[in-house]
């Protein structure tokens, strides 16, 4: 059942020099919401962001060369977007909010949490890292001998649907590319060091080890850990996932609101 929610409020903002989309939806305490890698706010929050914003004011923000963002034609870091985050934050006139961040997202989550603390009230990390043995081995490989045309389909008709220059395409690929290649751990202190009360998602057979998920819940006092059936996604809706299996993003939606109600 479709939910009467009013349509949102899209824009672009300047922040550090950078063009950048988002998107407001719903009204209440304030959550940002930051995609995965190669993707757009559609693709992966498409299918959970109308439950959320039956009691929040959702941001949904394109990172830095993904979908209607530009790029400032240098390579991506998790912590310039951590700074464009805040900097749009500050720009919105939002003081503090809820972080919510999948994947990549998760992991600039981190960086928000660690570079400007001062943001951040509560903190969803979904199928993120924070150190690269927090992934199998063959998710480096394959991310290192990808090229384009092994990016997953739906990822670029999603790109296509928002931004029909191929070229941006291709810069945001080769972009998420270089970072991975080059990821550096962030250091065990740092994330110990994080005072937000967070949320670890991750699926059993995700591209986050359950055992790194388990190791991230170890270093973050009072954090709350949920391992559900499934892989890199499912349990939210992101759009790669959405073959494997019934759809359980809807439960799932009611137990993050719960996080973020209590």
């Amino acid at each position: 059942m479709k939910m009467d929610i009013p349509n949102p409020v899209t824009g672009y903002s300047e922040v550090n020099g950078l063009k950048m989309y988002y998107e407001i939806h719903g009204a209440g305490k304030p959550i940002v919401l930051i995609h995965g890698g190669g993707s757009t706010i559609d693709t992966t929050f498409g299918r959970i962001l109308e439950k959320l914003a039956v009691n929040h004011q959702v941001i949904a923000i394109e990172m830095e060369a993904h979908g209607r963002t530009g790029n400032r034609g240098k390579p991506l870091s998790f912590e310039s977007d951590a700074d464009d985050v805040a900097g749009l934050m500050k720009n919105l006139d939002i003081s503090k909010a809820d972080i919510f961040g999948f994947s990549n997202g998760g992991t600039t989550a981190f960086q928000i949490a660690i570079r400007h603390p001062a943001v951040v009230d509560k903190m969803i990390i979904a199928s993120a890292i924070f150190k690269k043995d927090g992934a199998p081995q063959m998710i480096w490989d394959f991310i290192r001998n990808g090229n384009l045309e092994t990016m997953p389909q739906p990822l670029k008709d999603a790109f296509r649907a928002v931004n029909q220059n191929e070229q941006d395409l291709r810069t945001m690929f080769t972009r998420d590319q270089e970072r991975m290649n080059t990821f550096k751990n962030i250091p065990e202190g740092a994330i110990a060091g994080i005072k937000a009360k967070t949320l670890i998602l991750a699926g059993d057979n995700d591209v986050t080890k359950p055992e790194h998920a388990l190791e991230m819940h170890r270093l973050i006092a009072g954090s709350e850990l949920m391992i559900i059936p499934g892989g890199h996604g499912d349990y939210m809706g992101e759009i790669t996932t959405l073959g494997n299996g019934p759809e359980a993003y809807s439960h799932v939606a009611g137990l993050i609101e719960r996080f973020l109600s209590a």
